[in-house]
């Protein structure tokens, strides 16, 4: 059953039109600093590349592998893609962010200094006449609670106050170490066995047919899984996954004409 907050989004879509790109998962700050450079990279000439035609471009989450926000202090890095994301607003790009489950402490920052639309829940758009149900994509399984109720803490004002008392230098310090922890983890057993990795995408999709019973879309797009999917619900219905830029670059293109995932 879809949460409160996806319901009310249902009904609210916002609608667009033009050429549009999804890409999630960057972890940008992971494992270490070369690394992540290089990744970054990565992410400006793709960036560039797409320059040219895109109007708008859906950022789905986990683009930093640990964010938090000061009133007066943001995490250090990254000026290199927050400069390319500013002249692409300067463009007329539309930036929506999604944030992830390991950058939803994601305040204003994002919107007062580059312009961008944050989003915390899924969201219904109409774009080119095609109703996308987008989001993240973390959090679909009523029946992982312990995730659920975890996310709800963090999430908490009260606990994010808590945590902004701390120090710049020790919250940075810890929650990289807990966040790094949590990446080496899932990347070893994506790596050992991408399969059972596929097999727990059952709760994406048994999600997606719980939606399909009182609303129709044509496309479901999320990330998180870290696996570039293209999957046929039914007749009418794709289900994608953006995948993520520590394995596979990989990212999904709408234009007027067709929609294409890219590895």
């Amino acid at each position: 059953m879809m949460g409160k907050s996806a319901t009310a989004n249902q009904l609210q879509p916002i609608v667009i039109e033009g050429v549009a790109y999804f890409a999630s998962d960057f972890h940008f700050g992971a494992p270490n600093v070369e690394a992540s450079r290089q990744r970054e990279t990565l992410v400006l000439q793709w960036l560039d590349a797409i320059a040219p035609e895109v109007n708008h471009l859906f950022l789905l989450g986990d683009i930093f592998d640990f964010w938090f926000e000061y009133r007066d202090v943001v995490p250090r890095g990254y000026f290199r893609f927050f400069a390319k994301l500013l002249e692409l607003r300067d463009k007329g790009v539309e930036i929506y962010y999604f944030t992830g489950n390991h950058d939803m402490w994601v305040k204003d920052y994002f919107i007062q200094e580059l312009g961008m639309r944050i989003f915390r829940e899924p969201q219904h758009f109409v774009i080119n006449g095609k109703h996308c149900f987008i989001g993240h994509g973390d959090g679909l399984d009523p029946k992982d609670r312990g995730y659920l109720f975890i996310k709800k803490l963090f999430a908490m004002r009260a606990h994010i106050a808590m945590y902004g008392a701390l120090p710049p230098r020790w919250a940075f310090k810890l929650a990289r170490f807990c966040s790094h922890t949590s990446r080496a983890q899932n990347d070893k057993a994506y790596a050992q066995n991408e399969e059972k990795a596929r097999r727990q995408e059952e709760s994406t999709l048994e999600f997606i047919r719980n939606v399909l019973k009182s609303e129709h879309y044509d496309y479901f797009i999320f990330g998180h899984r870290h696996l570039p999917m293209e999957v046929s619900i039914e007749e009418g219905v794709i289900y994608y996954n953006t995948g993520d830029w520590i394995q596979h670059n990989s990212y999904l293109r709408m234009s007027q004409e067709f929609i294409s995932l890219s590895l």
